[in-house]
């Protein structure tokens, strides 16, 4: 590998992490870390598409949220 490509490596890298900082800062979770979680964890399982994922995410940040009280 070259220095260049080291570099190019590392700026992706840095991007990549940038986006599922601000996914997470806003309440979306990063979908490919929930992939690479189910391969490597969960294999016999077969992972949920990316539409019910954001859905159960969303249900689990907000639903009931009255019932704790204020916050």
């Amino acid at each position: 590998m070259n220095r260049v490509t080291g570099v190019i490596d590392q700026l992706a890298d840095i991007g990549r992490y940038a986006r599922m900082t601000a996914r997470l800062m806003i309440g979306v979770p990063d979908y490919d870390a929930y992939l690479r979680h189910m391969r490597s964890q969960h294999p016999e399982r077969r992972p949920m598409s990316y539409e019910e994922f954001f859905r159960e995410r969303q249900d689990a940040r907000y639903k009931n949220r009255g019932a704790r009280g204020c916050c």
